[in-house]
């Protein structure tokens, strides 16, 4: 029986149909298990490419928002410039005599009294050229506020830089005002101004002074010394 067996087994070996489904079943085994590493492989790639397209895309969303500002640029350009020509046109000044009239107005409006008024002018920037004020200026409260006030508020740009008290007598108070405006390069140098000094002060400012009094009296003239009286000889002596 087992001859029986045997010899069945190897006609079936032999058989084409055989090895057909031995093949078969082999393929069969591959396949499934390159699906199956296809599949895992699908799964982590597809997790990384997910990480990877949400990354992009906060990248592109933190360019946009910082090129935010830079939309629309080629039409700030032109209207920034306008409204520094029209800055210009309004505050700052065409010459030295437009600021030396403006001062002299509001003295007059204000009813200050200003004293070895001085100007100067600083280097000449790219744009503009600062133009230095210094003055001593004498009023009342009520008056000197009014000045202040009309500096600070007129059309032409003044910038108080200094001020302090030099005396005052009663009702009257005596001050340092040093202020600063500015003038385009070439009408500064149009001006003849004197240069500002390094340390910032004008040339011909008020020195601080006391509030006006008496003279003082003159003090008398040194005498010299009476000499020493002259040793008289003792009686009886030489």
């Amino acid at each position: 029986m087992n001859i029986g067996l045997n010899a069945a087994w190897r006609e079936r070996l032999k058989s084409p149909l055989t090895w057909h489904y031995a093949g078969f079943g082999v393929m069969l085994v591959l396949t499934i298990g390159l699906a199956i590493r296809f599949g895992l492989d699908w799964a982590a790639t597809s997790g990384s490419s997910a990480d990877a397209l949400m990354s992009k895309q906060i990248q592109l969303k933190a360019l946009d928002l910082q090129t935010a500002p830079l939309r629309g640029l080629d039409a700030k350009v032109p209207n920034a410039r306008k409204q520094i020509d029209d800055f210009y046109a309004r505050r700052i000044p065409a010459n030295y005599s437009l600021i030396s009239m403006k001062i002299g107005e509001m003295e007059v409006k204000s009813g200050v009294r200003l004293s070895r008024l001085g100007y100067t002018q600083g280097k000449p920037g790219e744009y503009l050229t600062s133009i230095s004020l210094d003055s001593g200026i004498s009023g009342d409260y009520a008056q000197i506020m009014h000045f202040i006030n009309g500096l600070e508020r007129d059309q032409t740009f003044f910038l108080i830089t200094g001020m302090s008290l030099t005396g005052q007598t009663g009702g009257l108070v005596n001050l340092r005002l040093q202020v600063s405006t500015w003038l385009r390069p070439a009408d500064a140098a149009a001006s003849g101004l004197p240069m500002t000094p390094e340390g910032g002060s004008s040339p011909v400012a008020p020195p601080a002074t006391a509030a006006p009094g008496p003279a003082p009296a003159a003090a008398p003239a040194p005498t010299a010394p009476a000499p020493a009286a002259s040793a008289r000889p003792r009686n009886g002596g030489a």
